[in-house]
């Protein structure tokens, strides 16, 4: 086998943006995955999730969503996806890659994959493109906003009354990020919520694209795909037979120690999807793909993945 390498290259997106977008070809594929990074990091930080996919006949391509890491746009400055239909523009993005793949790749199946907010982003394509990918593989996120959300949504709506689209959120943060620091004792970051392995937290900290506070309209667009992936109308608008797999953390705070990881999974079975894995690691925090047991985790992933495409081959 060739030695692996993370290919870097730019594209135009499906909302005028050019898209920063990273890739690596197995040798002899039997599937590709295509990753969505989360909110405040971008798709450089999955290349050792992109090397053991590759290691097991992947094909991977991940991209910066707009506002993060390398992709820019005229209207997506840094920290918001665009000032208006934002939401939208992103998932026009994810199309244009997965447009990409399905030429390069015309014969192979491919699996969506996304982490916290690009879970969101994930099904929330899935839904509005009929994408029917070989598999969904939902990890890390939190679609059980409820009361709260619709509370945050209305502060996001005064402080863009008062304060602009483009600057970030005050009470978000709060709300989110500076919330779930608190909850860890004995903390020695601020972003030890992240992952029990303090080398991939300090190499978070040190990433000058990482940790940074959304701007006001990239925090509504985000709530946007929450409540779109929550209705149960929308999801019924995807095959029953669609293999999903939901991973969480017991002791992630961003999904309230994976009962929102739960809730999703529980939702599904009760709309009759039958082909939904779910699993909580109970020693795991946010980042599933950075926690001390990272490789188990991804080995299992990768059982899964190839079952998947067994499945579909059959189809």
């Amino acid at each position: 086998m060739p030695p692996f390498k993370f290919n870097s290259e730019i594209m135009e997106g499906g909302s005028g943006a050019k898209i920063q977008l990273y890739s690596s070809l197995a040798a002899n594929p039997v599937g590709v995955i295509q990753i969505n990074h989360g909110l405040a990091e971008h798709a450089a930080r999955y290349e050792e999730f992109a090397e053991a996919l590759y290691q097991n006949g992947f094909h991977a391509y991940a991209h910066d969503h707009r506002g993060h890491g390398g992709t820019t746009a005229p209207d997506a400055p840094s920290r918001m996806f665009a000032p208006k239909d934002g939401a939208k523009k992103v998932l026009a993005d994810v199309e244009a890659i997965h447009k990409l793949i399905a030429n390069r790749h015309p014969n192979l199946p491919v699996i969506t994959f996304g982490h916290s907010m690009g879970g969101l982003i994930a099904l929330n394509h899935a839904i509005q493109y009929a994408a029917n990918p070989a598999g969904l593989a939902i990890w890390n996120s939190n679609f059980s906003a409820g009361v709260l959300g619709k509370l945050a949504q209305a502060i996001l709506k005064f402080e863009r009354f008062r304060l602009g689209h483009d600057v970030p959120s005050r009470m978000l943060p709060k709300l989110t990020f500076v919330a779930w620091a608190k909850t860890i004792k004995q903390r020695r970051t601020d972003f030890d919520w992240l992952s029990h392995d303090e080398s991939r937290v300090n190499a978070y900290i040190a990433d000058p694209l990482c940790g940074w506070d959304a701007s006001v309209a990239m925090w509504q667009d985000v709530f946007n795909l929450i409540f779109f992936g929550a209705d149960n109308k929308n999801l019924a608008k995807l095959e029953t037979s669609l293999p999903i797999n939901i991973h969480g953390g017991g002791q992630d705070p961003a999904t309230d120690l994976a009962k929102a990881t739960k809730a999703l999974a529980s939702r599904f079975e009760a709309l009759g999807f039958s082909q939904v894995t779910a699993v909580v690691d109970p020693q795991s925090r946010h980042e599933s793909l950075n926690e001390t047991n990272r490789t188990e985790v991804t080995d299992d992933f990768i059982v899964w993945a190839k079952q998947a495409i067994t499945n579909w081959q059959k189809t």
